[in-house]
């Protein structure tokens, strides 16, 4: 009965590779097939989940160099906006509005680093002396050129 409704679901046309995927699942989960012929059960779904992917559109080259856009309403768009700030943000503050850890963004300036953009340092603020916090009240505010 199974191997009826793989041939009927083989033969008809997929939509999506979710469906093709879910298939190939199907097949591999089912009971009957690990008592039987595990491979001839799974031809038929494999081989259409490889029709779908060769058929797969490719995409259009970027030009070499061009900047890539980030999506709209990511984290890393928001910190991108407070560097373009003419203040600048500070590690600290980036911190508190994305919700990472300060080694994490200071990761994300060493991308943007990388990637080509120049991440200018605006301001040096050390706390020292007495009735400061030291170390931990220094800051240092960041600034991307836009």
């Amino acid at each position: 009965m199974l191997d009826q409704a793989l041939a009927v679901r083989s033969t008809t046309p997929r939509t999506s590779l979710r469906d093709a995927a879910a298939t190939v699942l199907a097949a591999w989960d089912d009971e009957a097939n690990r008592e039987g012929d595990m491979i001839g059960a799974l031809d038929a779904p494999m081989e259409a989940l490889r029709t779908l992917l060769a058929g797969k559109p490719a995409q259009a080259p970027r030009e070499a160099g061009a900047q890539r856009k980030p999506r709209e309403g990511t984290k890393q768009e928001q910190v991108l906006a407070m560097l373009r700030r003419p203040e600048g943000a500070t590690v600290a503050q980036i911190a508190d509005a994305t919700g990472w850890a300060q080694h994490t963004v200071r990761g994300f300036f060493a991308g943007l680093k990388k990637k080509g953009h120049a991440v200018e340092v605006l301001e040096r603020v050390r706390q020292v002396g007495p009735n400061k916090e030291g170390a931990r009240g220094s800051f240092t505010v960041y600034r991307v050129a836009a």
